[in-house]
């Protein structure tokens, strides 16, 4: 048994795939930086619906949720917990509509959207596309490390 177990915030995203196979990555307004969509959940909210939720508040795409293909933990910078979960997410929509929260969008392959995220989120994307029966996580160059 942990002696001190993690209180932490808990986060969703989702691995928003297009048709072509292209993953949805979104700006945030506060420093710049590229993410999958996603957020906070909310007290009392089932998590799927609240991955959903908070993709179609961010990007005007509701997307068809699958599993979840990666989770993790650790400390923030102001020694807060945090706790997120990925979702693999298809969609037939390309149009985004953006919210106060991000200034732009990128649908990019699953190799470019690597380069521009974090290690966790790209983490998180490989596991996506190794979980695809039409991917091969190989041929892209991704590592696959554990859901």
């Amino acid at each position: 048994m942990t002696e001190r177990p993690l209180r932490a915030t808990v986060s969703q995203r989702g691995v928003v795939f297009a048709p072509n196979h292209e993953v949805l990555l979104v700006r945030r307004r506060t420093d710049g930086g590229w993410e999958l969509p996603g957020g906070r959940l909310d007290r009392d909210e089932d998590a799927r619906a609240g991955v959903r939720r908070e993709i179609v508040e961010e990007t005007g795409i509701d997307p068809e949720l699958g599993q979840p293909v990666h989770a993790i933990s650790w400390l923030n910078d102001d020694d807060d917990g945090r706790f997120a979960v990925y979702y693999r997410c298809r969609t037939e929509e390309r149009s985004v509509s953006l919210s106060h929260e991000h200034t732009d969008f990128e649908w990019r392959s699953p190799a470019a959207a690597h380069d521009r995220l974090s290690d966790t989120q790209a983490r998180a994307v490989a596991n996506a596309v190794a979980v695809d029966d039409d991917l091969d996580v190989r041929e892209l160059g991704l590592p696959v490390l554990g859901v």
